[in-house]
């Protein structure tokens, strides 16, 4: 199958070549291509790398694509590379800015405290990326937790749907309020139990008044 080829500027003289099946409209094919990450990505990196000369935008395109699709395939040693690379160059500008902060202490303070806030991003930033590369290499598992909010006692709410009858019976039961104190009310006593036979009284207590009452009514 024959195929076009549609040209496309890139930032510096370069142009991009752009594979085309037979009736694409170019419009649509460049709009994909634009989207597409490798191409974006190529002209970004040749227009912010003018120490390098002029770059070739196909070849970064293709670098690029070979590097994304390792990374998809679970290969990610060109990642870390890359995170280990940015955490010196993250440390050395903040060095350096911390140490234009400590030359403008005295005389400038304005500048000072710029040049040291600015450290403190680097500094700040260069942390983050030693935490995501750690976690690169040390990958935390993902546990689901069921929450539940567990009160004083031996209460238990667990935050479960429930159908529509449990929830009318519990909303009945949590109408009175479940720390009432006892003995608030006239008519709540506390049950201590079945009620036992009355005790009859101490016979030789019984007879004092009979015996001795009317002996003694004088004395």
């Amino acid at each position: 199958m024959t195929q076009n080829r549609a040209r496309a500027k890139g930032s510096t003289s370069n142009t991009i070549t752009i594979e085309a099946g037979p009736g694409e409209d170019p419009k649509h094919l460049r709009a994909r291509s634009v989207l597409r990450p490798s191409v974006r990505a190529a002209v970004t990196a040749a227009s912010f790398s003018p120490l390098f000369g002029e770059l070739n935008l196909n070849a970064l395109i293709a670098e690029l694509a070979t590097q994304a699709k390792s990374a998809s395939d679970g290969n990610l040693q060109q990642a870390e590379e890359m995170l280990v690379a940015q955490a010196h160059s993250l440390e050395a500008i903040f060095h350096e800015l911390a140490r234009r902060s400590a030359l403008n202490m005295r005389e400038y303070v304005g500048a000072a405290e710029t040049f040291m806030r600015l450290a403190l991003k680097a500094q700040s930033q260069c942390r983050a990326t030693i935490e995501t590369l750690t976690l690169m290499k040390n990958p935390q598992p993902f546990t689901f937790v069921r929450q539940a909010n567990v009160a004083h006692g031996p209460q238990q709410v667990n935050n479960v749907p429930q159908p529509a009858a449990e929830q009318t019976s519990h909303a009945r039961v949590s109408e009175n309020p479940p720390n009432e104190l006892l003995e608030q009310r006239d008519d709540e006593r506390l049950d201590f139990g079945t009620a036992q036979a009355t005790v009859g009284a101490d016979p030789a207590l019984a007879t004092v008044g009979e015996v001795h009452g009317a002996e003694n009514a004088g004395r």
